[in-house]
């Protein structure tokens, strides 16, 4: 039998594993959005256990929603990515300097 606790420990490690990607990696945006990517599932996990615990569905359609976000997000971001990396040749955070103001 899976207990509830488990669930939340689970996406407890799953969201400091993301926090400490975001943190300490901060060169490579594929990373970030990877680690931003593992904060969400995290945060999808608790809706999820939450859900099946408390016997309602509605947690679950909050899941369905936010996932179909990651997705938008997801493809949005590497097509952004794609394009900075085709005028510039490179992906790095470091090097992407011209906003600054």
């Amino acid at each position: 039998m899976v207990f509830l606790s488990n669930y939340l420990i689970f996406s407890s490690v799953l969201f400091v594993i993301g926090i400490t990607g975001v943190f300490i990696n901060r060169k490579n945006i594929i990373v970030l959005l990877m680690c931003m990517e593992l904060m969400l599932l995290a945060v999808n996990t608790n809706f999820i256990s939450f859900s099946r615990y408390m016997g309602d569905y509605t947690g679950q359609v909050f899941v369905f929603f936010i996932l179909s976000v990651a997705a938008v997000e997801a493809a949005i971001g590497l097509a952004i990515l794609v394009i900075i990396f085709r005028n510039r040749g490179t992906v790095s955070i470091r090097k992407m300097n011209d906003l600054k103001g």
